[in-house]
């Protein structure tokens, strides 16, 4: 008898039938009203679980998921030097209309069984994981205010920390993404009530840890204030910076992801994302043929 080949706690053929599901799912949410769902929750959902003292929301294309979006997921909830306590709750939370990038070249119902695939391994890392709840979520909003507001609606006043790499947040302070006014109150409003943990992303594009440490001591010294920021989400710690990928560890994107996936490279694939993740790619043949 052959044995079936299994991808997290699924068989192949059994996650298979999840994109079928998250399909059904998505032409349902896309039809509705609503601006935020959750499609799916491990172990258990909100309602039945213990309630969560923090929220954590990790916002990503996960085109495809990666390394670092694990490591990123695991150092909050582990390392957040605010909120030490269990319980936790993570939300992958994947926006159906994103303001920088097009729905391309994974579908959103396969990216939707990688997050759940990334889910299970990610819970797999903690030994009491009925103190740590994650919840597979779309939203139909590009910005994170927005998102902030439709997440509050579902779950209550609890702070959200958002989960972010330094090139995101200067998207989040570029006033470019807030029409027509080109100001940050939003991100005012955003963070009067919850926080970003951002991840220092050391490349070329972006600089040294230095040079994005300078950057937040910038805002902390009012260099955001004529753009309607304040240096009290520095002084506050609304906004802290946290320790990224170890030296030595390699460079993970997703971009690197979708280059070895569509060059065969299994050896490098298996380097940039879980196993599970790994195995799901190349079992549908993702990103072979992406242009």
């Amino acid at each position: 008898m052959t044995r079936q080949k299994s991808i997290g706690d699924l068989a192949l053929e059994d996650m298979r039938l999840r994109l079928s599901y998250y399909r059904t799912l998505l032409s349902s949410f896309s039809s509705t009203q609503k601006n935020f769902q959750i499609l799916h929750s491990l172990p258990t959902p909100p309602s039945a679980s213990p309630k969560a003292k923090t929220l954590y929301i990790l916002d990503s294309s996960f085109n495809p998921p990666t390394l670092a979006h694990l490591r990123i997921a695991t150092n909050a909830l582990i390392q957040d030097p605010l909120h030490p306590e269990p319980p936790k709750r993570l939300i992958l939370l994947l926006a159906t209309q994103n303001a920088d990038k097009a729905v391309k070249p994974a579908s959103f119902d396969n990216r939707l069984c990688m997050m759940e695939i990334l889910a299970q391994e990610l819970l797999s890392k903690f030994k009491f994981n009925d103190e740590i709840g994650i919840d597979i979520a779309v939203t139909k909003f590009p910005y994170f205010a927005e998102k902030a507001t439709s997440i509050e609606e579902e779950y209550g006043e609890e702070e959200q920390v958002h989960l972010i790499g330094y090139d995101t947040l200067t998207r989040l302070l570029d006033t470019k993404y807030y029409s027509p006014d080109h100001n940050l109150t939003p991100v005012r409003e955003l963070l009067a009530k919850h926080r970003v943990l951002v991840t220092y992303r050391t490349d070329d594009q972006w600089g040294s840890e230095k040079e994005q440490d300078d950057f937040v001591a910038s805002i902390a010294e009012g260099g955001l204030d004529d753009k309607g920021g304040t240096k009290e989400w520095v002084k506050e710690r609304r906004i802290v910076m946290v320790e990224g990928r170890k030296e030595g560890e390699t460079a993970v994107s997703s971009t690197k992801v979708r280059d070895a996936a569509r060059s065969g490279n299994r050896e490098a694939l298996r380097c940039l994302v879980t196993d599970g993740v790994a195995e799901w790619i190349i079992a549908e043949s993702l990103y072979t043929n992406d242009a």
